[in-house]
């Protein structure tokens, strides 16, 4: 990541902890930068310095107006204005980080099929910490490809226990 990008992380960070939604607004900044990763004609368009500005902010609060905090919408629109969101998956990272140091917490991205409820990432996060000794964040990414149960990372670490991952080791082993 460029110290450029270290210091958006770092500005974002700050920003969520003097305005206390940092929880919402980290989430929802992951679940954006995910999203922007996996769409290269999206994330083309709002990074193209042929499209102007202003329909580049529009695009987003097209896509993210009443569905995410005003908080997350003006970060990436600093993000968009800036022509910084070919960056933004590595600022997230960093952001994430950061808000888990401060905590002495971890993050855990979590695959699922479906979304959790509160008290199913609640449940995961104890479990989790029992294996770790820290306390951890849960951060759930929906992919329908994982068919059932969850692929959790953690840092370097991956724990597969999809439906998925069963089913290409049963192909292995026939």
């Amino acid at each position: 990541m460029s110290d450029r990008s270290d210091l958006y992380a770092e500005a974002m960070y700050r920003l969520l902890a003097a305005e206390g939604g940092a929880s919402e607004a980290q989430d929802e900044m992951f679940r954006i930068a995910r999203v922007l990763e996996g769409s290269d004609e999206l994330r083309d368009a709002l990074q193209d310095p042929h499209v102007p500005v202003e329909r580049r902010l529009q695009i987003i609060e097209d896509l993210l107006g009443g569905k995410a905090s005003r908080l997350t919408i003006s970060l990436l629109s600093l993000v968009v204005v800036n022509g910084r969101v070919r960056e933004l998956t590595p600022m997230v990272d960093r952001l994430l980080e950061l808000c888990a140091a401060s905590g002495e917490k971890v993050v855990a991205e979590v695959q699922s099929a479906v979304e959790l409820t509160d008290d199913q990432k609640r449940r995961l996060a104890e479990a989790l910490k029992q294996s770790t000794g820290k306390d951890v964040e849960v951060v759930v990414v929906v992919d329908p490809s994982v068919i059932g149960g969850l692929v959790t990372r953690i840092g370097d670490t991956v724990i597969d226990g999809s439906v998925r991952h069963r089913l290409s080791q049963l192909r292995e082993t026939f």
